[in-house]
């Protein structure tokens, strides 16, 4: 008789549920289907499978409230014991999709294969079509003060130590950092990008600033200058146009924790260095801009006579994760790393080290097909083109940058401070 009861009183809340197709929530939301359903992938909002099974309806209550907090609204009655799953922002940047990931509209993999980072930065920033060369000038005098702070830190140094740092020296030579417009904010955004590359070490001895004009389509590039700072190897154009895809993948992931780490900075009306300061921080989690150098390690362990299989096998020994597989909102697959991978596969000019990678991917699907994710495939960047551990955080650093900025930018001009998360005692 209980059992009976409680079953009539779920259908009873059932029954009392205002049910939204995909189309209807969407709209209330006023998102694309695409992003309600990245909604769901985060964990933001519930879906209810239609009795067909090929089809979702979603529950007028929790649309509202999540409709409600990306407006600024007042809160539902729940979000007082869950203030930061209830939470999303609206923004025009970037969307996600299970296919791959949108900058302002346009496919981020296609973006890769035909503009370079620059060209794909200004149209992060401002949504409008940029000029067919966009070439990024580092101020002399700049990047001669971050060589100076730079030398001072220990040789152990990572590189994005020497980022974090150097950001700040830059920061404190700009006495017009607090000047609010777009423009300006873009201005010392270019600036300090190009000062921080051309400021890193070069790892090619001898190697010239920048490639000779006519080398490759990129030529002169924010990744040209890169790449003499991360590989020994000499760069062909097929090398140049993986590190500028990387870069263009990387640009922007929609609200990432860095990037929300970002816009809590802007909401303070912080200047752009301190923007991406705040960024850099985050980043240097293990669980996030890090992540790419535990497969470096994996890939070179695999390099090994043992063989990749050995490799693998040893971390699953240990009860360790096979880090670079998988990825919570691409359940069917990173589509960043498919398009990186295949064009490191049809470029790669280490084969041997390919080879390698794509041991490493078939040892660790031996069992159950399992995807890799952007950081496997920017690691095995860095790995087939002989750059440190570390190159892949730095490669992520200046890449998310552009989008941090896009995103502190769209930030000026919500209403300030609005991010006063309340907390709740838990005792």
């Amino acid at each position: 008789m209980l059992i009976e009861s409680m079953w009539i009183d779920i259908d009873a809340r059932v029954a009392d549920m205002v049910l939204l197709t995909t189309a209807e929530a969407a709209g209330r939301l006023g998102v694309k289907n695409e992003t309600l359903y990245a909604y769901v992938s985060r964990g933001l909002i519930g879906r209810v499978r239609s009795e067909d099974g090929r089809s979702s309806r979603f529950e007028a209550d929790e649309v509202d409230a999540l409709a409600r907090s990306r407006r600024g609204g007042p809160p539902g009655p729940d979000s007082a014991t869950s203030p930061i799953a209830g939470m999303a922002i609206g923004t025009d940047v970037t969307t996600l999709a299970p296919d791959g990931v949108r900058y302002r509209g346009r496919d981020a993999a296609v973006c890769a294969r035909t503009m370079t980072f620059e060209s794909v930065a200004e149209w992060l920033w401002s949504g409008v079509e940029p000029g067919p060369s966009v070439t990024w000038a580092s101020d002399p005098a700049l990047v001669a003060a971050a060589v100076r702070a730079s030398r001072l830190l220990p040789s152990g140094a990572l590189l994005p130590d020497h980022l974090r740092v150097m950001t700040a020296v830059i920061a404190a030579h700009d006495p017009m950092r607090f000047d609010p417009r777009p423009e300006a904010f873009m201005a010392a955004t270019r600036s300090l990008l190009a000062a921080l590359v051309d400021a890193l070490p070069l790892r090619r001895p001898g190697a010239p600033p920048k490639l000779r004009i006519g080398e490759s389509a990129i030529s002169g590039s924010l990744a040209a200058r890169l790449w003499i700072r991360l590989s020994p190897l000499r760069p062909d154009p097929s090398a140049l146009a993986a590190l500028n895809a990387a870069m263009v993948l990387l640009g922007d992931h929609e609200l990432a924790t860095s990037t929300i780490g970002v816009r809590v900075a802007a909401s303070t009306r912080a200047d752009p260095y301190a923007c991406i300061a705040a960024g850099l921080g985050v980043l240097a989690g293990p669980l996030h801009g890090s992540a790419s150098a535990a497969v470096h390690h994996l890939l070179v362990a695999a390099s090994q006579p043992e063989g990749p299989t050995a490799a693998v096998a040893a971390l699953l020994r240990r009860g360790d994760r096979v880090p670079g597989f998988g990825h919570p909102l691409y359940p069917d697959g990173d589509p960043r790393a498919v398009a990186l991978l295949d064009l490191l596969r049809s470029s790669a000019s280490n084969r041997r080290r390919m080879a390698i990678v794509d041991g490493v991917e078939a040892a660790v699907g031996r069992r159950k097909p399992a995807a890799p994710n952007v950081d496997f495939a920017l690691a095995a960047l860095g790995f087939v083109a002989m750059m440190p551990p570390d190159a892949g955080e730095t490669v992520f650093a200046i890449a998310r940058s552009a989008g941090w900025i896009a995103h502190a930018l769209e930030e000026m001009n919500e209403a300030p401070l609005r991010y006063r998360i309340r907390a709740h005692s838990r005792s």
